[in-house]
């Protein structure tokens, strides 16, 4: 058994401490009493949150940002340091995939914020965070020994509901984001809720990155190919994570004074907490499945 750290066990810690940083100073920008009005380069009015790290965002976004690092902080952060103490003690595939599927989390938050959230003091530290998550999940990834896929795939197989679940999944971001995109579009105007910003860059990475992941997952498994099953675990985790994640923002837009429509809620929330109930009965299964 090995019980020493590696490279990638260090990465994991710093990777940790950049968190532990990003997040408590994301929180602590709360507060609704600096807000101030502006006009956008659409013309359009948007009001601005004027606190914190998040000062220049939006008064709409700036919430979602600091549930989001609520999220990361107080789920997130515990579950890799838990995932990396176990990799350590344990150096097994389980370990290994628990510990992928998290850092994965951290790369997806890394890249929201260091391309989504308008510069501040904090820029740095999220292009670190960016860049040691991305090498992380290559090396966790790179590490995992054909053998060890070759296991998996004996305890592991695509059942019908599995697949039902990634078509869904796969399909339901593009239900969530695209009629924004379609709506903007035949208007000729930019998005509702751009406000000060030049893109989206959840559309960007659900759309474009975890969409095609998905049904690449569900393609690689169907062949029996190892990659699938790294995949799924991340995909499954991806999706318990976000369903919570979503309550939380929707909790800090609530506190902020921001109502969001009934119609919206359903679409934009209801849909990943639905994903993530189902997720986490697979996820269970997944990992039980996986004999060692």
């Amino acid at each position: 058994m090995q019980k020493r750290l590696k490279g990638i066990d260090i990465l994991i810690i710093f990777i940790i401490i950049l968190l532990i940083v990003i997040t408590i100073l994301g929180l602590c920008s709360f507060g609704t009493d600096k807000s101030y009005v502006i006009i956008n380069q659409y013309g359009d009015n948007v009001k601005i949150f004027g606190n914190g790290i998040y000062a220049h965002d939006s008064y709409f976004k700036a919430p979602i940002f600091i549930g989001t690092d609520c999220t990361i902080l107080f789920l997130v952060v515990p579950m890799m340091i838990f995932a990396l103490i176990r990799e350590i003690k344990k150096r097994t595939i389980k370990s290994k995939l628990f510990l992928t599927s998290f850092t994965a989390i951290v790369l997806y938050y890394a890249t929201s914020i260091a391309f989504g959230v308008t510069y501040n003091s904090l820029h740095l530290l999220y292009i670190a965070l960016f860049s040691n998550s991305l090498f992380a999940i290559i090396i966790l990834i790179k590490s995992t020994r054909a053998n060890e896929i070759q296991k998996v795939q004996k305890n592991i197989s695509l059942s019908n509901g599995l697949s039902i679940f990634l078509i869904l999944s796969g399909s339901s971001l593009f239900v969530a984001w695209l009629p924004d995109i379609i709506t903007s579009l035949t208007s000729g105007k930019s998005l509702e809720l751009i406000e000060i910003y030049t893109t989206e860059i959840t559309y960007v990475l659900d759309m474009g990155v975890i969409s095609p992941m998905i049904f690449i997952s569900l393609f690689l498994l169907k062949k029996k190919d190892g990659l699938g099953e790294i995949l799924l675990s991340i995909i499954l985790r991806a999706c318990e994570i976000i369903g919570i994640m979503v309550l939380i923002q929707t909790l800090f837009q609530a506190l902020a004074g921001i109502r969001i429509p009934f119609p919206i809620l359903i679409t934009k929330v209801g849909i990943f907490v639905i994903l993530a109930i189902f997720s986490v009965h697979f996820n269970i299964k997944f990992y039980k499945n996986i004999k060692e």
